[in-house]
């Protein structure tokens, strides 16, 4: 995939009806937007467009309605807490795509911005239906495409409408791009990545993947178990996948061919069941990563594990992190990731975290302001790693 692709500052968009695709999937509870983090993420693309005279159209989903209307799902709110942002008014539209969009779109002034209903109102958006991403660009002259976080999903409103119309970045899937793009195609070396998270399966191309590109991998979290297996360990009751021990016995080869130190956990921290509820009190101890008891469940990297792990970061020039050490909701069971995130913060690297729980680590312990990028998107960001080529992405004009 083509990584250098034009942005809002490579068009002219001065009186040019311009629609925004933004990721405005903000957490809510009883009616209220209870994290405005991805509306704020937006305004930087959104200022610009206003400045230069645009006339700006912003569409973005919201949770899964399955082309269904419904109103707790509605982008209104959005509209209302953007106007105090931005201090000015959101016009918001009643519908997608339909006469009430259309009409709005038509009668924008210079510097006005309007808001579209949730694109997954529509049932042809999850499919990338061409009538609809035509009725979005018929409202529009340029496609602006500011939602990583929607990067990897090939939909009317993501990527679909590039099809009709000049397309480009905004500020945030330009840095998405620029960061990790490089870091994947010409990292400064030695380039050590980080696997964490519950399965191998939702990882397999991405190990595969970074042992072409990186110096060192490390492997944390519930998959390093079913790892520990293809080593011939006995796990307990630990997260384990048994269907793929022989790829992981291929991935240790494949390391071993290649020259990648692949650092696994020498020991864990363990306790009789998953704890339940997720944070309560926990009886934890720490065992040799071959010495699981057969009653007992991995549940976090020990603390020489921690140890090993942070020194290889240290001496890193880029580190890519996706995936917590363990069970990091619970505070007993949150030790590994902590210890992860508190490397890359120390560290003078490149540093690129990737969304999800990792992401929320080094944001609650304060870290996120020293680390170089924190991904906006969970699944795209792994789609990434793993070499895929984005559909929103793809989609733009090359510079």
């Amino acid at each position: 995939m083509n990584y250098n692709k034009k942005s809002i500052e490579d068009i002219e968009v001065t009186g040019k009806r311009v629609l925004c695709r933004c990721d405005f999937n903000v957490p809510t509870k009883a009616g209220v937007i209870t994290s405005d983090k991805r509306i704020v993420a937006a305004l930087p693309t959104i200022e610009y467009l206003v400045k230069n005279g645009a006339r700006v159209i912003l569409c973005s989903h919201m949770g899964k309605p399955k082309g269904e209307w419904k109103p707790e799902l509605s982008l209104k709110i959005v509209a209302d807490r953007l106007s105090e942002l931005l201090g000015q008014e959101v016009i918001m539209a009643a519908d997608v795509a339909g006469e009430d969009a259309k009409a709005k779109a038509a009668a924008l002034k210079n510097g006005q911005v309007m808001l579209l209903e949730n694109t997954r109102y529509e049932k042809g958006e999850t499919k990338n239906d061409a009538a609809l991403s035509k009725a979005f660009a018929d409202m529009a002259d340029i496609f602006v495409n500011d939602a990583f976080g929607t990067a990897h999903r090939a939909h009317s409103s993501t990527a679909g409408v590039a099809d009709y119309l000049p397309a480009v970045s905004g500020y945030l899937v330009q840095k998405e791009v620029s960061i990790m793009g490089k870091a994947l195609a010409n990292p400064e070396r030695p380039f050590v990545a980080i696997l964490g998270g519950a399965k191998v399966a939702d990882k397999l191309n991405v190990i595969n993947n970074l042992l072409e590109k990186v110096d060192t991998l490390i492997i944390g979290g519930g998959m390093a178990y079913t790892f520990a297996a293809a080593k011939g360990y006995a796990v307990g009751n630990s997260l384990l996948d048994a269907s793929k021990i022989d790829y992981c016995k291929e991935m240790m080869a494949k390391a071993e061919a290649k020259g990648v130190k692949l650092l696994l956990p020498v020991d864990c921290v363990v306790a009789d069941a998953f704890p339940n509820p997720i944070d309560g009190p926990v009886d934890v101890q720490t065992v040799a990563i071959d010495a699981i008891p057969a009653n007992k469940e991995g549940l976090d990297i020990g603390e020489n594990t921690a140890a090993i792990f942070a020194e290889a970061v240290k001496t890193a020039k880029t580190v890519v992190w996706n995936g917590p050490m363990g069970v990091f909701e619970n505070p007993i069971l949150a030790k590994g990731t902590i210890a992860m995130a508190q490397a890359l913060a120390d560290s003078d690297a490149t540093t690129i975290v990737g969304g999800g729980d990792s992401a929320a680590a080094c944001e609650q312990l304060g870290f996120a302001d020293r680390i170089t990028h924190i991904s906006t998107g969970g699944g795209a960001s792994l789609e990434f790693l793993e070499g895929l080529e984005l559909p929103g992405i793809a989609c733009l004009q090359d510079k």
